[in-house]
């Protein structure tokens, strides 16, 4: 008997939060040309809710955001037992996103990756290109 192939659905599946559109748009169309599955959102409440059924593979999240912040995202996931990999991203001042990347790595996140925008097309390549399912 043959083994039942993997799932259908994608292997990799990107859940991204930025509360620019634009920039969300831009990391969904690389994504989409490195295979994987992409959800975009723009505000923490949407993100919570399209966790669980999109059952994400990475992670990238934006730190600087209005309403519910990255860090407070960065908490959520952890209670949900988020395990995956995480890139973390800001506009701001770089420590924002180092200082959650300590906080998601002493939580025991394996792989944590932080991208301070603006960064080039070459290197979010390089950073999502190394998930492998």
């Amino acid at each position: 008997m043959n083994p039942e192939p993997q799932s259908s659905m994608n292997e990799k599946r990107l859940l991204i939060v930025d509360d620019e559109p634009a920039f969300g748009e831009f990391v969904r169309q690389v994504a989409l040309s490195l295979d994987y599955q992409v959800m975009v959102t723009t505000d923490g409440k949407a993100f919570q809710e399209c966790y669980a059924n999109f059952q994400p593979t990475t992670i990238m999240l934006d730190m600087v955001m209005p309403g519910m912040d990255g860090n407070e995202l960065l908490l959520w996931l952890l209670q949900q037992g988020y395990a995956s990999d995480l890139v973390i991203t800001t506009g701001y001042n770089p420590d924002y996103a180092s200082d959650a990347k300590t906080l998601a790595e002493f939580n025991g996140l394996r792989a944590v990756t932080t991208l301070v925008k603006p960064f080039s097309l070459a290197r979010l390549r390089t950073v999502l290109g190394r998930r492998e399912p």
